[in-house]
């Protein structure tokens, strides 16, 4: 504890001295907020990560959580999952500023920072182009980068290039951790919104946000395509695991064995490589 302590306090000591006042806002600038020193971040949201990255910030980022897996050669201290990591490792790192999203942010963490005077940028994450492209905007507002636009005219024009399905694919996202913990994806979260920028059809639509996956929704969904991560897939043996789960095997999907896999955080990041997860997405419903 004593050398929690320590740490809490010489943290607290140096961000005083870097910036004098602390900083909770929602990612951008205003003409009297004195400037974040940011020559220490410590990430907590993949995308916001990949946007840094792609700003010229990687070398800056000292800590990250673990949906910040890209760039695959980023040199930063690995957290853990947001909603686990404690105060005590974030403050060890000795950040000038912590990045993250209020969806992601833990209440608990969020004060303890609060009260060591760590800078923070939350940023409300939303799940469209638009969403998108406002929060590389603020992110890099507050690097003072002025060179972003190209990062948001490349989204607009991969997106430009997808063209109409003649008949569009009823896609169901399924979620897995194991055969024991299967969800799928309605209304209102970031997969849905992925399926309709690729051009398809959310075969869940009907539901909003995740709910348990049973025999009763794969037979009223019946999908064309099922929708999943990479690791989700492995969690349950492969296609041919997927398969022996109740209920798959008579959908569309499941007879022509029409099952798609992505990365994870490419699929669902909504980051600057928005456009390259549509055209990946939409080229394997193909």
């Amino acid at each position: 504890m004593k050398k929690v302590l320590t740490v809490i306090a010489f943290t607290m000591v140096l961000v005083s001295c870097n910036q004098k006042s602390s900083t909770e806002n929602n990612g951008t600038n205003t003409a009297n907020e004195p400037a974040i020193n940011t020559s220490r971040i410590v990430s907590l949201n993949g995308a916001v990560t990949e946007t840094l990255a792609a700003l010229d910030a990687s070398e800056k980022i000292v800590g990250r959580d673990v949906t910040s897996t890209f760039p695959n050669d980023l040199k930063a201290t690995d957290l853990g999952h947001v909603r686990s990591i404690t105060a005590e490792s974030i403050l060890a790192l000795q950040p000038t500023v912590v990045f993250g999203t209020t969806k992601d942010m833990n209440p608990n963490l969020n004060e303890q920072l609060k009260k060591a005077n760590v800078p923070l940028v939350l940023i409300d994450q939303e799940y469209s182009v638009e969403g998108t492209k406002q929060l590389i905007t603020q992110v890099a507002s507050k690097l003072n980068k002025e060179n972003y636009q190209p990062l948001l005219d490349h989204i607009s024009t991969k997106i430009s290039t997808i063209q109409p399905f003649a008949k569009k694919p009823k896609v169901l996202f399924i979620y897995a951790r194991g055969a024991g913990n299967l969800m799928v994806a309605g209304k209102q979260t970031p997969l849905h919104n992925m399926i309709e920028l690729a051009g398809a059809e959310n075969a869940a639509a009907a539901l909003t946000d995740f709910k348990p996956l049973t025999p009763e929704a794969l037979l009223t969904t019946n999908p064309d395509v099922i929708l999943m991560f990479d690791s989700g897939l492995q969690s349950v043996g492969g296609v041919d695991g997927l398969l022996k789960i109740d209920g798959i095997a008579a959908t569309n999907a499941g007879k022509n064995k029409k099952v798609v896999t992505m990365d994870g955080q490419l699929l669902s990041g909504f980051g600057p490589r928005l456009g390259e997860a549509v055209i990946e997405l939409h080229n394997k419903l193909q």
